[in-house]
């Protein structure tokens, strides 16, 4: 009886995904924001390395929103699953490995880190740091990484080519 409250009975949007006629209003819209250039060829090896080959391929893919629209319908957010007609599913880190070829042994990063010197470890890791209006040092900004990352000079040194990978 739990189950069965869980999972509408009102018309799925998952009913238009093959008509010809869709229901636009019923559809989400999305936006895909991509690397948008393929990594320099030297830092493939590291990536490889890094075992995030596979990933550094991808270029480019086709969303279809409609099926994204009708899985986000079925979305339970008290259980974490989506609710669909044979039963309860969800997506997890072994999908997610499978699907983009990443490695998921060892350790899990996860929690709040206490680092004594972040831009001192961020210079370290990636060869540079960013100003202050580029990153308080809870993350990166993007843009600052494709600013510093995107062209690599030819000469650029194997530790270069490591910081960019």
């Amino acid at each position: 009886m739990a189950t069965a409250s869980l999972i509408k009975k009102d018309p799925h949007i998952a009913d238009i995904v093959n008509k010809t006629v869709m229901e636009s209003y019923r559809v989400l819209r999305g936006q895909v924001n991509g690397l948008g250039y393929s990594p320099d060829a030297r830092l493939m090896l590291y990536m490889e390395l890094a075992g995030f080959g596979s990933a550094a391929l991808i270029r480019t893919f086709d969303l279809r929103y409609d099926l994204i629209s009708a899985l986000v319908e079925r979305w339970r957010p008290e259980t974490h699953t989506f609710h669909l007609s044979c039963g309860a599913c969800t997506v997890t880190l072994e999908d997610v490995a499978l699907q983009l070829g990443l490695p998921i042994d060892g350790s899990s990063v996860t929690g709040v880190s206490a680092i004594a010197e972040p831009t001192a470890l961020c210079y370290s890791l990636l060869g540079a740091s960013p100003g202050d209006d580029e990153s308080n040092l809870s993350g990166l900004k993007f843009t600052w990484l494709k600013a510093k990352f995107q062209h690599l000079p030819d000469n650029a040194t194997e530790e270069e080519l490591m910081c960019a990978a």
